[in-house]
């Protein structure tokens, strides 16, 4: 028998063959590591709400006044924001809805899309969110026209 039939008998090298030009698979990720990021945001998102849940935005001085508002009179579409977060760390929803109730439905889309997220992660999944054009348009107009009737007479009841 010779020397190139026995090599040949042998079992095969399991280990990928490497080299300069030949592609590599990617190892596999774990879980955990793959959760870390969508956990991460959350405890972010968490410690913001905590800490305006903590420093009440109701009393002057805590925060800064909005530009807009300082300069023009005028409530844009986050003016609010802050007491209605402060009002929903509270579990006070009325009170959220009414300082700025666009931002409470976008705690509501904001939740439901990192859910989305933290589960197509745990599957190892990515999450690709891509609106058409036509869809950031209709999110515009919807900020445009909340700004718009929370200024006039009759949309007072969305006026912070």
């Amino acid at each position: 028998m010779d020397a190139s039939a026995s090599s040949s008998a042998a079992a095969p090298d399991p280990s990928p063959v490497h080299g300069p030009g030949l592609p590599t698979a990617p190892a596999p990720v774990s879980r955990l590591r793959r959760l870390a990021t969508p956990v991460g945001v959350m405890a972010a998102v968490v410690g913001a709400f905590g800490y305006v849940a903590t420093v009440d935005p109701n009393e002057p001085g805590h925060y800064p006044v909005c530009p807009m508002l300082r300069f023009t009179g005028v409530f844009c579409p986050g003016c609010g924001g802050l007491r209605s977060a402060h009002a929903f760390a509270h579990g006070d929803l009325a009170a959220a809805l009414g300082a700025n109730a666009l931002a409470v439905v976008g705690y509501a889309v904001l939740a439901v899309v990192w859910l989305l997220w933290t589960v197509r992660a745990g599957r190892g999944q990515t999450l690709r969110i891509g609106l058409a054009p036509g869809y950031w348009w209709g999110i515009g107009a919807v900020l445009l026209v909340f700004s718009v009737v929370r200024n006039l007479p009759f949309g007072s009841a969305l006026a912070p």
